[in-house]
């Protein structure tokens, strides 16, 4: 779905730079399962009732973004981004306001709604687990990081973002409602003692593949990888003890060619069915408060919105005034 990435040098940029037209609407995202989820929930119904093209891009680039933006050569109109790294971008100027007169936020969940941006879906980082690979499996972010109880691999996300560090502080005993400002001292010091036994994923599909082969039989996963995965025929086993919630949301870049069509395609992505849609297609939550009546029953209980007991919500101000300075310990602490 997504990870952290490298600049892109803008001299690249300006070599494939196409200009968007007038009768196409340009929609960037993280590619794989939850962009085909997205075009055909949003895309294809947009198309639909406006005649107007959507075309595909992506993977989601930040130092591209930030380019086009600098460089006044913005392609992209609509550009799905980390919940953090819009508000980050909001207040570096490098996204429009959203025209919240077009877009109805009265039905959006406020905890994924700024100035700059709302949400696309949001997430939950579980304990996943191929029952079939191991005798037992953890129940919570402690037992993930007990090597002695649960010995063999676990797999985490790369990339610095909201969840691995949570769920460090977590399994040391920090209280959920103590957790901010982070403490990376203890954070990293708790990681330390698993280092060794943790592979690494970069995309929700590798994530699967780990926990399917076994070669990582449990780990943090995004819920909806594993909801796939149980679908897939692998008994896969999930753990919502202290889920942690992040989210996608919905950018438009400063300078977007078509502004308004934009602000029109973001009204309709999160408007009640195509939330609903994607719900469906993804194993993702909708942001959109009326989308649930219109799920079934058996869809519903799987999406992190109905797994509120425990849940842990990832600070997305905390992280969008801090991500540079944790990400820069972050990788300097995995590149030893």
């Amino acid at each position: 779905m997504k990870h952290t990435i490298a600049f892109t040098a803008l001299a690249a940029i300006m070599a494939v730079a196409i200009p968007a037209k007038a009768e196409t609407l340009v929609f960037s995202s993280w590619g794989g399962t939850t962009q085909d989820a997205q075009k055909a929930a949003w895309a294809n119904s947009y198309t639909e009732k406006t005649g107007l093209q959507v075309v595909q891009d992506g993977p989601t680039d930040y130092g591209k973004l930030k380019a086009m933006v600098e460089a006044n050569q913005v392609t992209w109109d609509v550009v799905d981004v980390e919940g953090d790294y819009a508000a980050q971008a909001g207040k570096n100027g490098l996204l429009e306001k959203l025209d919240f007169s077009v877009i109805d936020k009265s039905k959006l969940d406020p905890r994924f709604v700024t100035d700059y941006s709302v949400g696309s879906f949001y997430y939950s980082f579980v304990i996943g687990c191929n029952a079939d690979a191991v005798a037992a499996c953890p129940k919570t972010w402690a037992d993930l990081f007990d090597t002695a109880k649960f010995p063999g691999k676990r797999t985490f996300y790369k990339w610095s973002a909201p969840g691995v560090i949570e769920a460090a502080l977590l399994a040391d005993g920090v209280a959920a409602d103590k957790l901010y400002p982070l403490d990376l001292d203890r954070a990293f010091k708790k990681l330390d003692t698993i280092k060794s036994e943790i592979i690494w994923w970069s995309g929700g599909a590798q994530s699967q593949q780990l926990l399917a082969s076994a070669e990582a039989p449990f780990g943090s996963l995004w819920n909806g990888r594993m909801t796939a995965l149980a679908k897939s025929g692998v008994n896969a086993e999930t753990s919502w003890e202290q889920n942690i919630t992040a989210a996608d949301s919905l950018v438009v870049p400063k300078g977007a060619p078509n502004l308004e069509a934009a602000m029109k395609f973001i009204a309709l992505a999160t408007s009640a069915e195509p939330q609903a849609a994607l719900a469906k297609a993804t194993g993702y939550a909708p942001i959109n408060l009326e989308s649930a009546k219109l799920m079934d029953a058996e869809t519903a209980k799987t999406l992190p919105d109905q797994q509120t007991a425990s849940q842990v919500n990832a600070d997305m101000s905390y992280w969008a005034e801090n991500r540079d300075a944790i990400g820069e310990r972050w990788y300097a602490w995995q590149a030893k």
